[in-house]
């Protein structure tokens, strides 16, 4: 801050100083207040480094309601949360406003780990409660990023830094999460950038492969189609599970640039196919969110030469409500297009009926976990007949994943389950064991392959 003018009446600068180290919205401490206070603890403490927490807070899901609802909405969610937080926090205590809907909160008192999560899930307890904005009240979550003195930094800036590792990670987590600060940590965030980076440059040199699994017809056991499943091996790295990097390309915000290189190449690699089978692709829920995803699916589709109708596109329950009428346009878009939607991991969501009821699906894949228990368990086995009775009623085809075992394909045949896929059909391939697999699986490919080779026997018609 600017040294305050001499020449100017005592008063004026006393008020300039305090304008300086205040929150003009809720009255609280700003990052200057915030830096003095930590800078002034660590040097009362310096001989003797006693302990103390410096904890950042951020409200989940502000944008939006801000959005929404416009800032004077916004701004009076930011004033209850500042009134919450002044009331609620030990005594000794300092709440600033560090950024935005951010809180920074100085806890003196405070020494270890257990302590921090204590006081984190009070404030996480007290911000949860709903704000009232006159006509309607609205919830917001709150995560916290924790860090302690001096063995998280022994500066306000090594501090800081550290507080913002550990609520990053909590955002990461989800939701109302609180996040300590350790070396341990703070390694497995750096493994996370490193991986990041990794990512987006094997993107970049298309070194993220595409792998297929069969979907086949438990009446006759005939392959319908294949579903695509990235794959990525990294020259340092080794193998790394999709359950990995997918997840971490949707929270670093490429997962389109991703969703759509897969897509081009799991396209392309059908064109080999016999044209009646299908191919299942996985859509993320930020493409749920992206008013360009029907654009960039058609224009990847057009670009290869792949009727969209050979299409089918898979989300979960939790990607459509991520943004709900979004989802519903989007979903619409594509089905008038020809290209069919599967509604994913059905079952396992908390209201997977009343999205059957708001959105339009073609298709239902049950989890695998029902299947796995199919055998020993007679509530799966009830659960997934009344599917695929309710299935049969919303004229909706059902598709039973992670079958492992001749006894489950059985099974689930018996129950009136259509189609299959699992281990025990085929695992993921690659398209060279692709195409094999079509060879010794699919008849009318291997008659067709023969063709190709200047065999004489007839080709058969796939459309007829």
């Amino acid at each position: 801050m600017p040294p305050a003018d001499p020449t100017l009446p005592q008063v004026s600068q006393n008020e300039l100083q305090a304008m300086a180290y205040t929150d003009q919205l809720t009255g609280l401490g700003n990052r200057y207040r915030l830096r003095d206070k930590v800078r002034m603890l660590a040097a009362e403490r310096a001989d003797d480094p006693a302990p103390f927490t410096v904890a950042l807070v951020n409200l989940d899901g502000f944008k939006p309601i801000n959005d929404l609802f416009g800032t004077v909405a916004g701004d009076e969610i930011l004033c209850q949360a500042a009134h919450r937080l002044k009331a609620c926090i030990p005594d000794g205590a300092t709440v600033t406003r560090h950024d935005g809907d951010e809180f920074a909160v100085i806890l003196p008192l405070v020494f270890e780990r257990v302590a921090a999560e204590r006081v984190g899930q009070m404030i996480k307890d007290v911000l949860s409660a709903p704000y009232d904005l006159g006509d309607r009240n609205v919830r917001l979550s709150a995560s916290l990023g924790f860090a302690i003195y001096p063995f998280a930094g022994a500066d306000f800036e090594e501090l800081m830094k550290s507080a913002e590792t550990a609520l990053y990670r909590s955002k990461r987590r989800g939701r109302g999460q609180i996040t300590v600060y350790s070396s341990e940590i703070a390694q497995e965030m750096r493994r996370s950038t490193q991986l990041e980076q990794a990512l987006r440059n094997a993107i970049i040199s298309d070194n993220v492969d595409v792998h297929f699994q069969p979907i086949v017809n438990l009446a006759d056991g005939r392959v319908k189609g294949f579903e695509a499943l990235a794959r990525w091996i990294d020259p340092d790295l080794g193998f790394v599970s999709p359950a990995v990097f997918v997840p971490l390309a949707e929270e670093r915000g490429f997962i389109d640039m991703l969703s759509e290189t897969l897509l081009r190449k799991a396209a392309e690699a059908t064109l080999a196919w016999p044209r009646d089978l299908f191919l299942s692709f996985n859509l993320s829920s930020a493409q749920l969110m992206d008013p360009r995803t029907t654009y960039n699916t058609l224009s990847i589709l057009n670009s290869v030469g792949f009727d969209p109708r050979r299409l089918e596109l898979e989300i979960t329950e939790t990607a459509v409500m991520t943004s709900a009428d979004t989802a519903a346009r989007i979903i619409n878009e594509l089905r008038e297009l020809g290209i069919r939607i599967s509604l994913d991991d059905f079952g396992t969501g908390q209201s997977s009926l009343g999205r059957l009821r708001d959105f339009t699906f073609d298709k239902v894949k049950i989890d695998r976990a029902f299947v796995s228990a199919i055998m020993t368990d007679r509530t799966s086995e009830h659960i997934i007949k009344a599917i695929v009775t309710m299935c049969e009623g919303l004229d909706l085809a059902v598709v039973a994943e992670g079958i492992e075992t001749v006894a489950e394909a059985k099974k689930l045949r018996d129950l009136g389950c259509g189609m299959g896929q699992g281990y025990h059909f085929g695992k993921p391939m690659d398209q060279a064991a692709t195409l094999r697999y079509l060879h010794d699986h699919y008849h009318e490919f291997a008659m067709l392959d023969r063709e190709r080779l200047g065999a004489t026997g007839p080709r058969v018609d796939h459309d007829a």
